[in-house]
């Protein structure tokens, strides 16, 4: 059926009923002690609501037969409404007025079962989207077809039908009266196996769902169970005899409102207007119910049960304040075991969120060591949810390290450290629901929970997990500040190990240079100055060719001697500071370089032997690996410290996954060790840019 055709269909079929009502509440007025025109109003707006709603559905969605069948229960009641009280006029209030009042009680003797019968089968094996949970249950909906096909025909034959009207049924087949009213029997009693098989039904689709239709399922369970609840108890009040359950206005409203539940909550569901909030109104439902059924049960026990024995006794006046007394003492625990039962039925064994928050903050609040408070946390993160595993993640640099897990497993690999995408957290494994933590817009880390397949996250938890993300974030900004500095102070352990190691390893190639260079030199220079001294007399020209060779042999001990005292500390650095040592050491470089060191003055030694250092290892590795066309040095003061950076052009790397080789570790060494740090930014094609910085104020201008 085409959208348009569905919607014009839908209306106008509750729009006849709609007419078909009017008509019915007219003759009611017209019968006037006869018919009960509030009480038939109020049955009325029961039915036109559930054929409002059956409107929008099927005008919304023709596909889902839901709708429709709210339709047919509206119109079949409506039919069987106006044929009663049709009936009655013709028949009782003004006989002989119009024609057809026998048949109209024949109508109004078969309709009712027609209209109602449906509702507790058909509703339940096709809610929520009109369609069977599975194949399994055609014959479920084919016998509960033909179990009200048959009752309808029984009901149309049956020769004395429940009109309460003096008039026999026109078609009744009087010898077939026996096995009617076995027919009749008979399939109502099946009809209400059929009933049970259909709930069967939709409960087994409940634990299979997930998402919307689990939600929707909720609803519809729960305005199912409030009217059977109503229905229960109302039933007990007129056994015992208590009038307010019966014919009080408080009855009628309660019994109004239990039977408006249905279609409203039908409604609610299938459209999916507001779905996710049934959880706090079942729990709210159930408290107030067990409250009332114990008020009810009071009220029974003392004032009819004791009454009943102390019939005739004064002691009858003082009945209703004992019941009152009764009612208040025990109400609060009452209430708060109404509380834990309603918890129990939406949440099963799980504490509530507003436990989980509570327990949650007092574990914050608590003395706890850190490495105790995070796996703490994990199993309130857990144990709140229902789910199969808790996680927390903290946010270590540029990366998302596992710090707890619940339930702890043994021999359990832990997983590895995940790397941000553009400063968010990574997905954190199939099936894991997982929310980031923050505090101040920063990211510290994240919670991630993982459920059942057949148990997906509901929306409060959804909140739930929102509530203890927030409340997270300053746990994690402590914990994360301990584990810096735990790092830092790993690091700081292996750095100064490397700085030893290198130091000693320094010491051995200035031996080695010296040994090897210097030294040889100078022991040459000692040889020949004896040989040069042994031939002085014998042959004059032979003696000075030797001192001249001597003074060569000595300028390149000398020169030897200054490439070693530079590579200790450069005497351009010494005499005319940074800019001016950089300037002489670029030009060496294979590719052009720019130096930018205006407005820097001099430093402390041991700052400018670092940055000078530093500057020559980068420039050294874009000479080596970057292929880049030119590098720019920039050193600059800002504030009470002193930065520079190296620039280039070249292929560049992830540094994001590429640990530090042996010359960025040094540098990062040698800054660490006078209080500063170390940053490399680089993407593959986009170059490289080696920053650092260290704690040094400026102690003269550099002339």
């Amino acid at each position: 059926m085409k959208a348009g055709t569905a919607r014009r269909t839908a209306w106008g079929l509750l729009a006849f009923g709609v007419v078909l009502a009017a008509g019915g509440l007219a003759f009611s007025a017209l019968n006037g002690a006869r018919g009960d025109v509030p009480e038939n109003s109020l049955f009325g707006l029961i039915f036109m609501s559930m054929g409002v709603v059956g409107a929008l559905i099927a005008s919304r969605q023709p596909g889902n037969a839901i709708g429709w069948l709210l339709l047919w229960t509206t119109l079949v009641v409506a039919v069987a409404f106006v044929a009663g009280e049709y009936a009655i006029y013709t028949v009782l209030t003004n006989p002989g007025a119009f024609p057809g009042g026998v048949w109209a009680a024949w109508v109004s003797g078969w309709a009712w079962a027609v209209a109602i019968a449906p509702m507790v089968t058909f509703l339940f094996l096709l809610f929520p989207d009109g369609h069977l949970a599975s194949r399994r249950w055609r014959p479920v909906a084919w016998a509960a077809g033909g179990s009200l096909f048959v009752i309808a025909v029984a009901a149309m034959l049956h020769p004395e039908q429940d009109t309460g009207l003096p008039v026999r049924n026109p078609v009744g087949i009087e010898s077939a009266a026996g096995l009617l009213d076995g027919v009749l029997g008979t399939g109502f009693l099946f009809l209400v196996v059929l009933g049970l098989l259909s709930v069967a039904s939709l409960i087994l689709r409940f634990r299979r769902s997930r998402g919307d239709e689990r939600e929707q399922i909720k609803w519809f369970a729960f305005a199912a169970g409030l009217l059977a609840g109503w229905l229960t108890v109302s039933s007990i009040g007129e056994a015992a005899g208590i009038s307010w359950l019966v014919d009080s206005g408080v009855a009628t409203a309660l019994g109004a409102a239990s039977f408006l539940a249905v279609p409203a909550a039908v409604g609610v569901a299938v459209l999916k207007y507001r779905l996710y909030e049934i959880d706090i109104v079942i729990r709210k439902t159930v408290v107030v119910g067990v409250l009332a059924a114990f008020i009810t049960a009071v009220y029974v026990a003392v004032v009819v049960g004791v009454g009943a024995v102390a019939a005739g006794t004064a002691s009858n006046r003082i009945l209703p304040i004992v019941a009152a007394v009764v009612v208040a003492v025990a109400f609060q625990p009452v209430r708060a075991r109404a509380g834990r039962l309603a918890n129990r039925l939406v949440l099963g064994p799980r504490a509530t969120p507003y436990e989980v928050l509570s327990a949650f903050s007092e574990r914050v609040a608590g003395t706890y060591a850190t490495e105790d408070l995070l796996p703490r946390m994990a199993r309130i993160l857990g144990e709140g949810t229902g789910a199969q595993r808790a996680e927390v993640w903290l946010r270590v640099g540029s990366k998302l390290r596992p710090a707890a897990s619940w339930p702890p497993t043994e021999n359990e690999t832990s997983p590895d450290p995940l790397p941000l995408l553009d400063g968010e957290p990574p997905p954190l494994g199939q099936g894991v629901h997982a929310l980031a933590v923050r505090q101040d817009g920063e990211l510290l880390g994240a919670i991630g929970v993982t459920k059942p397949p057949s148990e997906p996250l509901s929306p409060e938890e959804e909140k739930l997990l929102t509530h203890l993300a927030a409340q997270a974030g300053l746990v994690l900004r402590n914990v994360r500040l301990t584990e810096e500095l735990r790092a830092r102070l790993e690091e700081l352990q292996a750095s100064r190990q490397r700085i030893v190691s290198a130091q000693d390893e320094e010491r051995r190639r200035l031996e080695r240079n010296l040994h090897d260079g210097a030294q040889q030199h100078l022991v040459a220079l000692a040889v020949k100055q004896r040989l040069a001294e042994t031939v002085v007399r014998k042959d004059p020209e032979k003696a000075a060719s030797m001192l001249a060779e001597l003074q060569h042999d000595t300028a390149e001990a000398l020169e030897n001697l200054r490439d070693l005292a530079r590579g200790i500390y450069p005497p351009l650095l010494a005499d005319k500071g940074l800019a001016a040592a950089l300037q002489a050491q670029v030009r060496k470089v294979p590719l052009p370089v720019t130096v930018e060191a205006d407005g820097i003055g001099r430093y402390p030694q041991e700052a400018e032997s670092a940055v000078y250092f530093c500057c020559l290892e980068a420039l050294q590795n874009v000479a080596k690996y970057a292929a880049a066309s030119r590098a720019v040095v920039r050193i600059r003061q800002e504030e009470a410290e002193l930065a520079f950076s190296v620039e280039d052009d070249g292929r560049g790397y992830d540094s994001a996954t590429t640990p530090l080789g042996s010359g960025l570790q040094n540098m990062a060494d040698r800054l660490s060790a006078l209080g500063g740090t170390l940053d490399v930014r680089s993407r593959p094609g986009e170059g490289t840019i080696v920053t650092g910085r260290i704690p040094a104020g400026a102690t003269e201008p550099v002339a």
